[in-house]
């Protein structure tokens, strides 16, 4: 070990270490005292007993690294240099907070340091991080993301999944393991069993270090070396510092899991005691010293405390700002050339990925065998030897994982595309899709936006049975936060993929896999499609059928059908499921004065219900008759094909629903 990556320990640097680390016991304290008066509400996690790990970790890093932290993270942020007025303005929950008061204590945002928040999620914060880190492997940047966790997240598979990713693509990650023992309530020999953390890092092949968390030189001195390290060679490493909380896990613990004694014992060899002792011992350190940084960071505080009761209440008029980000303008739709060809949906899929590839180099696809496979569908085929490995990028078999990366990737700046094989698969993936690219705006205060495409497969019809077949759209649709586009032409397809790219928040497209072979005539000069507005497909004037994806071709064809009847049906391509254009669909039931909605999801609590719903409260007095609705059977989709059929909405349903709608 050369004489840099040790820790100098000259008076002003032990001052400043001890300093640090009695301002976050300091400022803990009181938020306790505030806790039991009602200042502070929710959770509150304190980190009492850990200091010596976010002072000898936090300030070896520079300020173009980045920190993703945990639930128990005031110490994290005051160390990385959060101001303390704005971290207690959010512990109350005031504008004036951090993340403006819509993170409390567990989501401390700060985009000016770096600092990319606690996450209440156990192991949730450490796709995130694999995916800043990302972000710099692909921008041949030097910087190291930090990554703090405890050792209960080591039983998460985004603990596994993160490792394996940092490992294979060498990411430049510092994983920080904070091993109070108990993971709430139980001990890792209780639920783990293989209990040696830098172990199962090692099993990863990710390079660890055990080090005394309760000594904040050892915890410089190690993380000086694996910052080197990790500069130097662009792999992660992790580093398990065994430590000790001397409180609760939150407020609501009663702590009946462990002894007072225990506590008592390990206060003895806490790391302010200690390290004070030694800095005394040394003549480094004198009481008159400790007596000074005892008064200035109690003025500090009691400033911090006065800062946060002077802030004021957010207006609830301003309840919904930060749930998307600044809007952009509606693309003006494309002159037509004149020209047209024929092409595949699955053709369009691939130009749109191609072109936004070549427009714009922060543009990157990765998901399960996007490359030398072409992916699931085929749609990708072939753009791995045109753009390379980096830029389409394969992947393991872990959704959450490789979800989680891109969207750390997102706030970090790129733009990548995440491919998730199919729907189904997503729902490994909904903790990241749900507690972190929806809700990162919003907990930060507007600070870090995630500008992300999640394709993936939709639909049913292809007698995969019903672990392939599900049509969930409606469900993500329920998400503030997201957008969620199901496109069913081919102009859509292509057009969509580039507006959404250029939105500053995740962006879902449902591709229907009914779609992908279907042929339609495509403008050469297609461009950019609005994602905000549904579609007129047919004009009509007896009765509306609202639709999107799969379903919109059997709706055109019932259309047909129905005009034979005598029945002219207008047909409304909601293309854009969240959020609904309630102007078009109002404006079409308005004239017709009837609507039929055509979902594959299943028929309770699906999108279908909204869209009634919202014809009904707005438009009542235009209706002649009851919104009706055409879904899904409620079963899991069968394998067997007359089944499948039966189960999901075909034209001949339509027309008998529109019948029916009618007294026909």
């Amino acid at each position: 070990m050369t004489a840099s990556l040790k820790p100098r320990l000259d008076r002003a640097h032990v001052l400043d270490l001890l300093r640090g680390m009695i301002r976050i016991r300091r400022f803990e304290d009181r938020c306790a005292e505030l806790y039991t008066q009602e200042k502070i509400r929710g959770f509150l996690h304190l980190y009492d007993g850990e200091e010596a790990i976010a002072m000898g970790v936090i300030p070896v890093l520079g300020p173009g690294d980045r920190v993703v932290a945990t639930y128990r993270e005031h110490g994290h942020a005051l160390a990385r240099g959060v101001a303390m007025g704005p971290v207690m303005a959010e512990m109350y929950g005031k504008a004036e907070g951090c993340s403006g008061g819509r993170g409390g204590s567990m989501h401390l945002f700060d985009a000016g340091t770096n600092f990319y928040g606690g996450n209440a999620i156990v192991g949730g914060g450490l796709p995130l991080a694999g995916g800043l880190a990302l972000a710099d492997r692909l921008r041949g940047e030097a910087n190291v993301t930090a990554c703090f966790f405890g050792e209960g997240a080591v039983a998460e598979g985004e603990f596994h999944e993160t490792m394996n990713l940092a490992a294979l693509w060498r990411l430049p990650v510092l994983f920080v393991c904070e091993n109070n023992g108990y993971a709430m309530g139980s001990a890792l020999a209780r639920t783990e069993a293989e209990v040696d953390v830098i172990d199962k890092a090692q099993g990863y092949l990710v390079e660890a270090e055990r080090v005394d968390g309760m000594d904040v030189v050892a915890v410089e001195a190690a993380a000086r070396r694996a910052v080197a390290r990790i500069r130097e060679t662009g792999a992660p490493m992790l580093l398990e510092c065994m430590t000790y909380r001397f409180r609760a896990h939150s407020m609501f613990d009663a702590q009946l899991y462990r002894d007072k004694a225990e506590v008592e014992e390990w206060r003895k060899k806490g790391p302010i005691v200690r390290f004070q002792g030694w800095a005394m011992a040394a003549g480094l350190v004198h009481e008159n010293d400790v007596a000074r940084i005892e008064a200035e960071i109690a003025a500090e505080i009691d400033a911090a405390v006065g800062f946060a009761e002077a802030g004021t209440w957010e207006p609830v008029e301003r309840l919904a700002d930060h749930v998307l980000g600044p809007q952009p303008a509606p693309p003006e739709p494309a002159a037509p050339s004149g020209r047209t060809v024929e092409i595949t949906y699955r053709e369009a899929v691939k130009q749109a990925i191609r072109d936004a590839m070549i427009r714009d180099d922060r543009v990157f696809l990765m998901g399960e065998d996007v490359g030398a496979y072409g992916g699931c569908y085929a749609v990708t085929k072939g753009l791995m030897v045109e753009f390379g490995e980096d830029r389409i990028r394969d992947t393991p078999l872990s959704e959450s994982g490789f979800t989680g990366a891109g969207i750390g990737a997102a706030a970090a700046g790129l733009r990548p595309i995440v491919e998730l094989m199919t729907v189904n698969f997503s729902l490994l993936a909904l903790d990241q899709i749900l507690n972190t690219a929806a809700t990162l705006r919003h907990m930060s205060g507007g600070q870090f936006g995630v500008p992300l495409v999640i394709r993936m497969a939709t639909g049913a019809g292809r007698q995969l049975a019903a672990q392939h077949s599900h049509s969930l759209e409606g469900w993500y649709a329920h998400i503030p936060g997201l957008k969620v586009l199901a496109p069913a032409t081919v102009e859509d397809a292509r057009g969509m993929l580039w507006t959404a790219l250029q939105d500053p928040d995740p962006v879902l497209i449902f591709e229907n896999v009914m779609l992908y072979n279907r042929t339609g005539m495509l403008d050469e000069g297609a461009g950019p499609v609005d994602i905000t507005r549904a579609a007129v497909r047919r004009e009509g004037r007896d009765v509306t059928l609202v639709t999107y994806g799969g379903s919109l071709w059997k709706v055109l064809e019932a259309a047909e059908a129905l005009a034979a009847d005598g029945i002219e049906a207008e047909v409304i391509d909601l293309r854009v499921l969240r959020p609904l254009d309630d102007a078009t669909i109002l404006a079409s039931v308005g004239k017709t004065r009837r609507v039929v909605v055509v979902d594959e999801g299943w028929r309770t609590g699906a999108l279908a219900a909204e869209v009634m719903a919202r014809v009904t409260e707005q438009g009542f007095w235009s209706l002649d008759a009851p919104p009706a609705r055409v879904c899904s059977e409620e079963v899991p989709i069968p394998y067997a094909a007359h089944l499948e059929q039966a189960a999901i909405p075909q034209a001949d349903k339509v027309v008998a629903g529109v019948r029916g709608l009618m007294g026909r």
